[in-house]
């Protein structure tokens, strides 16, 4: 008797499974332009004819495959098995985050779902450098690195003619950020002059670097520097001298080089009195 309802209760167990949904893969990670594999399995209590629908959540949720077709983009390179879908070379626009749902209306939980990760990667592309010419000695130089593509981001070693720079001392004169790229010599010298490139690796594919530049340090001329310092010195002091100079003689008042500067005409020298025509006694007609 005990073995018969035992028996019974495993049965109903058995028979009252509800719809369920997993995934062998819930992180796909695949290269950029190859094709992915999203895998959904489900199972069902009563329902022989599920009705299965993919989304993707990116800021809004659309739809992937809604009634037995295929979606905006993936309409021409998707394929579905059972529940799980197959895309054909993916970029990053498909990247995010997919959901499978499993509707069940004849079974006692109607509804199963599992989420899905999809990255696509992309193996480093050659990275952007700027490396100054030239220096002067004792100045802070910053050399810097990046490529903006790879995913995901790349991380960057330095060499110096060929040679991997490596931070060996804690007074070392020069620091390196491998997640920025950055180089900074903090005061350069001499011995820092020499050929400079980058090399960006994420592991995705091989890496990739810049193309070498020399790097030429410089002594500064602290003599010339002082010379040409005096002589601006010396032509300021010229300059103001000129200018009170001419204040001085007048060359800045404002009447100065006026049409009528220094001579004026009364109206009586222009004016006609009677008596300059009296007739005379030489004159004759």
């Amino acid at each position: 008797m005990f073995v018969s309802v035992a028996v019974l209760i495993l049965i109903q167990s058995v028979c009252v499974a509800p719809v369920t949904v997993t995934s062998s893969s819930p992180r796909v990670q695949v290269l950029e332009y190859s094709d992915a594999k999203l895998s959904c399995e489900f199972k069902t209590e009563r329902e022989k004819n599920p009705r299965i629908e993919w989304k993707k959540k990116d800021k809004d949720v659309s739809f992937v495959y809604f009634e037995g077709h295929f979606k905006g983009p993936f309409r021409s390179r998707a394929e579905i098995d059972g529940a799980t879908v197959l895309l054909h070379r993916v970029t990053q626009a498909d990247a995010g985050e997919y959901r499978c749902e499993v509707s069940a209306p004849l079974d006692t939980v109607t509804l199963g779902e599992t989420n899905i990760t999809l990255e696509v990667l992309v193996p480093p592309h050659t990275p952007s450098c700027d490396i100054p010419s030239s220096a002067l000695t004792g100045s802070q130089v910053e050399l810097r690195c990046s490529d903006q593509h790879s995913i995901p981001p790349a991380v960057y070693t330095w060499y110096k003619d060929k040679k991997p720079l490596l931070i060996r001392h804690a007074n070392d004169t020069f620091t390196i950020n491998k997640f920025t790229g950055m180089l900074i010599f903090q005061k350069v010298s001499k011995t820092d002059a020499g050929q400079y490139h980058c090399e960006a690796n994420n592991k995705v594919g091989p890496p990739k670097s810049c193309e070498a530049k020399h790097m030429q340090i410089d002594d500064l001329n602290l003599p010339a520097v002082i010379t040409g310092v005096v002589l601006v010195c010396l032509i300021g002091l010229l300059c103001a001298f000129g200018v009170c100079y001419a204040h001085r003689q007048g060359y800045f008042s404002r009447h100065r080089g006026s049409q009528h500067s220094g001579y004026s005409h009364t109206p009586q020298e222009f004016s006609f009195q009677p008596q300059d025509f009296k007739h005379k006694q030489s004159f004759m007609l």
